[in-house]
Parts: structure tokens; C-alpha cells; sequence
């Protein structure tokens, strides 16, 4: 059973239909990236996944149930991280996670959590003194303390630095290491690359492109351009047989570059076309 499973999902608001018949599949332990711009429908996708917004159309089964009619049990199996949260800061974090914890039916113990997340010298430390990147390690603390076998993550890493962020990176593997699926929104598309085995982009409510991050909307497939200097000057070539250019080149040639399309060039490319 995969973890979620998604036929033709539909929803409208008024006669703008923010979701147009979509199909998702996510594995089990995997990290999959739900990709778009802007009012692409990805926060009304992952609401109705979570069960926080009803739908007008299609089949969704998050962990084996309509998520929703799901009830309480189901809810004990699912971790929600969301972008921004708000939180009693006058409470410890080893305060904050005991207190989460309870609601769980199975908690993880809390120093465990704490530990996992990298929050261990800051047990005894009231919410309100945490750095940003530290208060979006206690949301994931209090996201996974339930022992969710599903983490949704909305925005996780907005407003870090980079050493912060690729910390970050790091718990999340970790996570899905330990054989939790997580689905995850992100902007940041070197976010993606880095955590996700498959992505989706969404735009004008439709996936307009899925796969892993090297094959997606034909990357791996796409032309090169090869390019070069001569006697002549510089050269560039587009071309989808780089090698052949490169060994048909004279001797005397000198900064050669081959370049194919990053994430980035293939996405704006999707929802460019899309637009």
C-alpha cells in the first residue's frame, strides 16, 4: 500500500478551480517534492491530503483511509510541519515536546526527539530564545514525536541561511533513513534536488511534469551546449551529442564547457508553458 494515493483530485473555489484533476502516487519512504509557483494549488493539495480542506472530486487514500472522514487514530499516524506555527514560547523545548507528545497515543520519548533534531543543549531553553533555524528543528520535534509514519513539510527551510538550511537537509534524511515517507513543498529548487528521489510541478492547478530530479520534463533527454575557444574566437554548439562534438574538435581549443539544463531552467521551462 503506498502511502498516498491520488485520482483525479478536483477543487474549486467559486469557478476557479484551484486543483484540475490531478493523479499523485507517493512511495513508501520516500521524499517527494510537490513543486510550483505561487498559487499553484499546492497548499489546497497537501490541506486535503492532511484532511484540513474538503474536496469536490476524485479518489484520495492517505495511509490506507479517505483522509476526509479519517478519524483520530488515523490523525496519531500523520506529522504536520507547517511553515509558520504558533507555539506557547514562555515553555521550554524538552517542555513543548512532553506536552505534544501527549496527545499520541505512541510517542517517541522526548529526549530522543530532542536529540534527533539536534536540540539537546537547548532542552532547558524557553521557545522565544531559539534562532529561526532552531525553532524550525522544535516544529519537526513536535511533528514527528507521535512517531508519524507520513511528515508533511510545508516550506521548512524559508528564511534560513545556508549553513542552517543544509543542517537542515540533513535531518530530514536522517528521517527518511529511518523509513518515514515525507512529502515536501518547497521554492527553493536546490532543496528539492537534494532531498527528493521523485517531484512533481504543479501549475494552474494540473501536474504539469513528474519524475526524479535528473529525468523530469525530459532533462536528461534535453541538448547540451557545447561551447569553446579557438583562433576564431568563441564557439557554441546545442546539440544532444555532445561527445561527438568534443572529439570532432581541433587541437588548440581551450575553455571547453558542456552544459545540459539545470532543475531550474526545466522548471521556469514547465510553468512558462504552462502559463
Amino acid at each position: 500500500m503506498r502511502p498516498i494515493e491520488v485520482r483525479g483530485l478536483r477543487k474549486r473555489y467559486g469557478n476557479r478551480p484551484a486543483i484540475d484533476g490531478i493523479d499523485l502516487d507517493v512511495e513508501p519512504g520516500e521524499v517527494f517534492a510537490l513543486l510550483g509557483p505561487n498559487g499553484a494549488g499546492k497548499t489546497t493539495t497537501v490541506e486535503i491530503l492532511e484532511g484540513h480542506r474538503r474536496r469536490d472530486g476524485g479518489e484520495v487514500t492517505v495511509l490506507g483511509e479517505d483522509p476526509g472522514t479519517a478519524g483520530r487514530r488515523w490523525r496519531a499516524r500523520i506529522g504536520v510541519v507547517l511553515q509558520t506555527a504558533a507555539d506557547a514560547a514562555e515553555l521550554t523545548v524538552r517542555e513543548s515536546v512532553r506536552h505534544y507528545g501527549g496527545y499520541y497515543p505512541s510517542r517517541r520519548d522526548p529526549e530522543e526527539v530532542i536529540a534527533a533534531v539536534g536540540l539537546t543543549d537547548k532542552a532547558g531553553a524557553r521557545v522565544r530564545s531559539l534562532s529561526g533555524g532552531q525553532r524550525r528543528r522544535l516544529d519537526v520535534a513536535l511533528g514527528i514525536v507521535g512517531r508519524p509514519e507520513l511528515v508533511f513539510l510545508d516550506e521548512p527551510t524559508t528564511g534560513f541561511d545556508p549553513e542552517a538550511r543544509r543542517q537542515f537537509w540533513d535531518l530530514i534524511r536522517s528521517l527518511a533513513a529511518d523509513g518515514t515517507t515525507i512529502l515536501l513543498t518547497t521554492h527553493y529548487l536546490d532543496e528539492a534536488e537534494a532531498l527528493a528521489g521523485r517531484l512533481a510541478v504543479l501549475a494552474g492547478g494540473r501536474i504539469v511534469a513528474a519524475g526524479t530530479p535528473a529525468t523530469v520534463g525530459g532533462r536528461d533527454r534535453a541538448h547540451a551546449v557545447v561551447s569553446w575557444r579557438d583562433a576564431d574566437g568563441l564557439h557554441e554548439v546545442r546539440t544532444g551529442e555532445p561527445d561527438a562534438v568534443v572529439a570532432g574538435l581541433d587541437a588548440g581549443f581551450t575553455d571547453l564547457r558542456v552544459t545540459r539544463p539545470t532543475l531550474e531552467d526545466v522548471y521556469l521551462s514547465l510553468i512558462g508553458a504552462d502559463r
